[in-house]
């Protein structure tokens, strides 16, 4: 609870009650703290999930490291487990917080003229690959190399399904490394555009490659096959929300659970 406080409100802060710089004093027995002036009372779990929760602050915060410190991400039915909570608190719980890492991680366009070089690969997920049937989701990625990636679920292969998420993410003037299918040969066109050959088990020519994005999808399908088993297309945007939220805060996992902390009394963003 102490350490709730000092990541929203600080050491010290101005009581909005008798408006001076105060030190708020812990409320024996109540999640509440007080000013040291005029006794004006603060709840750091107000308008959070842990608000009204029955499961110890404790327990939320080992989940969130859980969270953090994982690469393939955490199932519920493991939350069941080393809690002792039952399926449905547990689900709950890695619901919000896999939300809220989407939320804090945001988005934002990728490569310009003095960026790095934008991948751009499409990936298929779920489903029992039954060929026509299009039971598979579908997925654009786009990773800036040694920056972030950026991945969204998608109508269809098309040009026209992808076209407003290429237009949206990747800046003009990026220089855009892409494989050989037709949809993105027609999607960027220009010089700043150079494909490798996979079906000719081209991989890598010079600079030109996919492997940043191929990298990433291979973490996304492990965790997802291998640790959530199954995800519905409903739920997707936000499983795929917390797989960037590590890869984008890769360099500094150390502020992970910060972020997260200070995001949980915002609203969620809607879903992508």
């Amino acid at each position: 609870m102490d350490h709730l406080m000092r990541v929203r409100y600080g050491e010290r802060f101005n009581c909005p009650k008798c408006d001076r710089e105060a030190k708020y004093y812990r409320v024996k027995e109540r999640r509440a703290f007080t000013c040291e002036h005029c006794g004006n009372q603060v709840y750091p779990t107000a308008g959070t999930p842990f608000d009204k929760t029955r499961t110890p602050l404790r327990d939320w915060f080992f989940v969130m490291h859980m969270f953090c410190t994982t690469r393939n991400g955490v199932a519920a039915k493991e939350v069941q487990r080393q809690l002792g909570v039952t399926y449905k608190t547990a689900w709950r719980m890695c619901f919000l917080i896999r939300s809220y890492m989407g939320y804090v991680d945001g988005d934002f366009p990728l490569g310009g003229s003095g960026g790095g070089v934008v991948e751009a690969d499409k990936a298929f997920i779920g489903g029992k690959d039954r060929k026509g049937h299009g039971d598979k989701a579908i997925v654009l990625g786009m990773v800036e190399r040694g920056g972030d990636v950026v991945t969204r679920v998608v109508a269809g292969r098309t040009q026209h399904a992808l076209h407003r998420h290429t237009e949206m993410w990747i800046k003009p003037g990026s220089r855009v490394h892409t494989d050989s299918a037709k949809v993105f040969t027609e999607l960027f066109r220009g010089e700043n555009h150079e494909t490798v050959n996979h079906e000719a088990r081209e991989y890598v020519r010079g600079d030109v490659h996919t492997n940043t994005i191929e990298a990433f999808w291979s973490n996304v399908k492990r965790g997802i096959n291998g640790t959530y088993v199954w995800v519905s297309k409903r739920y997707l945007p936000v499983y795929l929300g917390e797989f960037e939220f590590r890869h984008n805060l890769r360099k500094r996992p150390d502020l992970m659970l910060e972020a997260l902390l200070q995001a949980f009394p915002r609203p969620l963003a809607p879903s992508r």
